[in-house]
């Protein structure tokens, strides 16, 4: 006969092994998928520098983005959704290929890229690294870096239209403080069970870091200019 005090006991401690695991489960799919992701960018970056691609311009870049953005969206729940996220984060890697040429070949341009790479390496893992370990929950974060993320885009697309070098700088700035408030907030959320969706996650943190680097890319080759 079953106890009742001892199911009604357990029953809570069982939903909670249940619900670690799953988090767990989500969050190595998610870093797994991100490291495949992230090696699959690299490899067409660099097709892209050997073809020599020339740069697509603002709007392909852009409207290729959001058509896989919607596509991975749409099919994420689906193993169509794994093929959408190499074919978004292959796009993106290829047209990062002609902004890393542009920067290699700047005076110290091999060094400007490497420091790049290397700030955002140390970011990221740093960052994710705090959220796991210290487990706070920065849900608190999604309002403010939403209408940031809005701000900081349509202020970008002023520099771009007007001109303006020093909004442009700005921007990048902005974009730096964003996606480290991202990271942090993409991890906790997959943590506290926000989450649950490996895909979204992966594409979330990939857009992250892409961004969290061109924007360095643009600071460092500002100073090294000065």
């Amino acid at each position: 006969m079953t106890d009742p005090i001892r199911t009604a006991a357990g029953t809570p401690a069982i939903e909670r092994q249940e619900s670690v695991l799953a988090t767990n489960k989500v969050l190595r799919n998610t870093y797994l998928l991100l490291a495949l992701t992230l090696l699959f960018s690299a490899a067409t970056a660099g097709t892209a520098m050997a073809m020599q691609m020339p740069y697509l311009g603002p709007w392909i870049t852009l409207g290729g983005y959001f058509l896989l953005l919607f596509l991975t969206t749409s099919f994420r729940n689906s193993a169509v959704g794994l093929v959408c996220v190499f074919a978004l984060t292959g796009f993106m890697g290829m047209t990062l290929g002609p902004l890393l040429a542009h920067y290699l070949q700047l005076p110290g341009g091999p060094q400007l890229v490497t420091n790049a790479l290397g700030i955002t390496g140390i970011t990221f893992v740093g960052l994710s690294a705090y959220a796991i370990t210290s487990r706070r929950d920065f849900s608190f974060m999604g309002g403010f870096l939403l209408a940031g993320i809005l701000v900081a885009f349509l202020c970008g697309l002023a520099a771009l239209f007007f001109e303006l070098p020093t909004l442009a700088l700005a921007v990048s700035g902005m974009f730096v403080l964003l996606m480290v408030g991202l990271i942090l907030f993409q991890t906790s959320s997959i943590i506290h069970g926000g989450e649950t969706n490996y895909i979204m996650a992966t594409v979330t943190l990939y857009v992250s870091i892409y961004n969290l680097f061109t924007s360095l890319l643009h600071l460092l080759g500002v100073m090294g200019d000065d």
